[in-house]
């Protein structure tokens, strides 16, 4: 089953309580889901990237990772992912071990 992505800016934010994992490539947070069918949003600002075509490739990279992962995301929690800069700097597979090992972590 494919997830909906959060669209509405409110829907992003998350209590100081809510879980939050670190990593050099992006960081995920979860928060519990308001609607029955749970979500996922990604954030890749303009601050971090710069130039459009760097947004865009970061919001793939991620995207991809998510599909490949979504076995392990709970369905009672909406998560968002934030890329960070060095987003670039992981091949596919390192990516998908990464995001698998944030999952993980959140799900504990």
């Amino acid at each position: 089953m494919k997830r909906k992505t959060i669209r509405n800016h409110k829907d992003f934010l998350t209590a100081p309580d809510d879980p939050v994992v670190f990593n050099h490539f992006f960081i995920t947070k979860a928060k519990p889901a308001a609607r029955k069918d749970s979500r996922y949003g990604i954030i890749v600002s303009k601050r971090t990237f710069k130039l459009a075509v760097h947004r865009n490739r970061a919001k793939r990279l991620l995207r991809d990772w998510i599909a490949y992962n979504e076995h392990l995301m709970l369905p009672n929690l909406d998560y968002i992912f934030i890329a960070r800069m060095h987003i670039f700097d992981c091949n596919r597979s390192d990516g998908r071990k990464k995001l698998a090992n944030a999952l993980k972590k959140i799900s504990k």
